[in-house]
């Protein structure tokens, strides 16, 4: 078995997996749960995470070049250790509109934009939860519910920064630096992609001042070079003395004047 074999049977049930993750984690700390529902609940998380970290072991096992698989299967990482993000995937029927064929550039912005905004969602109720476990036990701590603590990870994911509630202990603020980064970068890739649609539709009827990319140079280069090809087939060479190949009597060269006439 290879690693594109046993990704594509692990799929179905790691997304599975993920939800069931999601929904103990945030039973967990919505509930405040006590005693054995909260065994049951952390044995649920326990389970499914490890599954996730050993699907990514062992895809990066089966891979035939581990390295180059690790540096370009960054997001399979990233999903191992935030379970939850894998849920963003179930997001891409809403990439696909019947009766639509978009280009590959529409068709990228789209699913660019499906899945920040999925994965803003999912980053926001996550840090909701995990800043709210953080802080709720401390006798310091603002963010005390869990409608505070959705509050203050809008706040923060926008970089809005009201300072109202503020996270006490060590493990809140990890989880806001975390909000912040994920937030940043989320908006960049947003910003970017809805920049590029803009400028597409303003050059679309005008594309007179639009660069060229490498694919269309490349494309014009070998058009040239087939075309200088077929020229030069045509155009019969010289010999190899230099002269022009025989092919009948040729004319005179005026230089050498009138041919003599015999009597």
């Amino acid at each position: 078995m290879n690693e594109q074999t046993w990704h594509r049977r692990t799929e179905v049930p790691l997304m599975i997996a993920g939800f069931a993750y999601l929904v103990a984690f945030s039973w967990r700390v919505i509930a405040d749960l006590q005693g054995p529902p909260r065994v049951i609940a952390d044995v649920v998380i326990a389970v499914t995470w490890a599954m996730f970290i050993a699907d990514y072991l062992t895809r990066l096992f089966l891979a035939k070049q581990r390295w180059i698989w690790f540096r370009t299967h960054l997001f399979a990482l990233v999903f191992a250790l935030i379970p939850v993000l894998r849920l963003v995937r179930l997001l891409q029927v809403l990439t696909k509109l019947p009766g639509m064929k978009p280009t590959r550039g529409a068709l990228l912005r789209t699913q660019i934009i499906v899945y920040g905004a999925g994965a803003s969602v999912l980053l926001v109720f996550v840090a909701s939860l995990a800043v709210l476990e953080a802080e709720r036990e401390s006798p310091e701590a603002t963010i005390t519910t869990f409608g505070i603590a959705l509050w203050w990870s809008c706040v923060t994911v926008t970089t809005t920064g009201f300072g109202d509630y503020t996270p006490v202990t060590a493990a809140g603020r990890w989880v806001g630096v975390g909000l912040m980064l994920g937030g940043v970068a989320l908006a960049g890739v947003i910003t970017a992609t809805l920049a590029s649609w803009v400028v597409e539709r303003g050059t679309r009827n005008n594309d007179a001042d639009e660069p060229a990319t490498r694919a269309q140079m490349r494309e014009l280069m070998a058009r040239i070079d087939q075309l200088t090809a077929a020229r030069d087939g045509d155009v019969p060479s010289a010999g190899a003395d230099g002269n022009r190949p025989s092919g009948g009597a040729t004319a005179p060269d005026a230089a050498d004047g009138p041919p003599e006439r015999r009597p």
